[in-house]
């Protein structure tokens, strides 16, 4: 049976999904020639006429617009005053007669373990539900989900969860914080909360926001405060906040030390500094690099996280290997240096997809670097006599080509040049 074929594509000049506006508004000129045109000519995932019906069910697709944004959050800043039916204030695993009273509780957690409780929702794909009750016992709404994060004891609702939090300033905002608009004359129009995971631009105009909203549990590039009635958005910090164990100024006071030396770092180390490192990246915005941990067994994430923290301090080559040394370890103890970005935002449903025209002759940017390094990770390397670097060439080209062939692929499908199905398969 002939194996499907895959016709890749670019943003949508008229896409209204974040991932096209953001790249649109970032990204360089659109490809010209063969790679320029109406997306139309080259959109969605093709699948050849000769396979059977059920390999085209089972074959991976690409929609030019995904999920259509649900009615109350559209991804549109015009969006009118959305309707946000929410679930009132009650105990884990759904009420048990009258909502929940008592004392108000604050059990104590951390920015990571707060993040990490956000992005197992998101992974899992939870769906909302005002009434529905997900495994861990929390409501699979917008309160709800934040409950969760927080680690509150009991469901709350947009009218309840202030209290468990300090206002801030938008200047405070920082990873794990949450954005809330209760509103008071009519709770079930437009009120609704996000948690704040990070700042996406210099100019913080936007952030990345983790919710929980129609059809489920997201992680998306958002506008600050939210798509409407930002101006009613107030961040909140928890109260029980208390220091990552490791980063520089955890509770316990104590610096991490000294630069254990590069032997404790790489392929085959097993050791507590290898946690340690994990841990302070993931304090400084590499929580979505690790899908679990960190640990003490060195992995790629904890290579992706160490080089996404050197390339936010804008060092490339060698100095961006991934593996950290003396300097590297200095900022992230210190608590200087500049944090990793959120991720950009996923084109067409592909996280970290920059867009084909980072790919073409005469380009030179990190992607490529990444690119080509993972393509060596994968046993490309023959193509790379000095190694991969940041400016496109043609040792890029026959080694994308390669891995095409390899996914057995021919023709437009084979070109050598990265669309969404190739990266999402090099990075799978």
């Amino acid at each position: 049976m002939p194996a499907p074929v895959f016709e890749e594509f670019d943003p949508a000049n008229d896409c209204e999904c974040p991932g096209c506006v953001h790249w649109r508004r970032v990204g360089p000129a659109p490809l010209p020639g063969r790679f320029g045109g109406h997306p139309a000519a080259r959109s969605v995932l093709v699948v050849a006429a000769a396979a059977s019906a059920a390999l085209t069910a089972g074959a991976p697709t690409a929609a030019a617009h995904g999920v259509p944004p649900a009615p109350h959050r559209s991804a549109v800043p015009v969006d009118p005053d959305p309707a946000t039916p929410q679930g009132a204030k009650s105990p884990l695993h759904g009420a048990a007669g009258a909502p929940v009273q008592g004392p108000v509780t604050t059990p104590t957690t951390t920015r990571t373990e707060i993040i990490n409780r956000a992005k197992s929702w998101v992974t899992a794909k939870v769906p909302y539900s005002s009434s529905l009750y997900w495994t861990d016992g929390y409501r699979q709404d917008c309160s709800g989900y934040v409950s969760m994060a927080w680690g509150l004891t009991g469901n709350e609702w947009t009218g309840s969860l202030g209290q468990f939090g300090t206002k801030i300033t938008k200047a405070e905002l920082q990873p794990g914080d949450m954005l809330l608009f209760h509103n008071t004359a009519d709770p079930t129009q437009g009120s609704h909360v996000v948690l704040f995971g990070g700042w996406t631009d210099h100019s913080r105009t936007s952030y990345t926001a983790y919710e929980q909203a129609p059809p489920h549990a997201r992680r998306q590039t958002t506008p600050y405060a939210y798509w409407s009635n930002s101006a009613k958005y107030v961040p909140y910090r928890y109260k029980g906040l208390v220091a990552d164990p490791g980063a520089a100024g955890a509770q316990a006071g104590k610096a991490a030390g000294p630069f254990p030396g590069a032997a404790y770092f790489g392929p085959g180390a097993d050791n507590e500094y290898v946690t340690l490192l994990g841990r302070m990246l993931v304090a400084r915005g590499a929580g979505g690099l690790y899908g679990t941990g960190p640990g003490p067994v060195w992995g790629p994430a904890d290579q992706r996280a160490t080089r996404a923290f050197q390339q936010a301090q804008g060092w490339t080559g060698a100095d961006a290997d991934g593996l950290p040394g003396p300097r590297t370890w200095e900022l992230l103890t210190t608590g200087r240096g500049k944090d990793i970005g959120p991720a950009a935002p996923a084109s067409h449903g592909v996280p970290g997809y920059p867009g084909r025209n980072y790919f073409r002759p005469g380009a030179e940017n990190d992607h490529v670097t990444r690119l080509g390094s993972r393509l060596v990770e994968k046993g490309y390397g023959r193509f790379y006599p000095g190694g991969p670097g940041p400016r496109w060439g043609d040792a890029d080209r026959r080694a994308v080509e390669a891995f095409q062939r390899a996914q057995g692929w021919r023709g437009g499908a084979a070109d050598g040049y990265p669309g969404p199905e190739t990266w999402r398969r090099l990075f799978l």
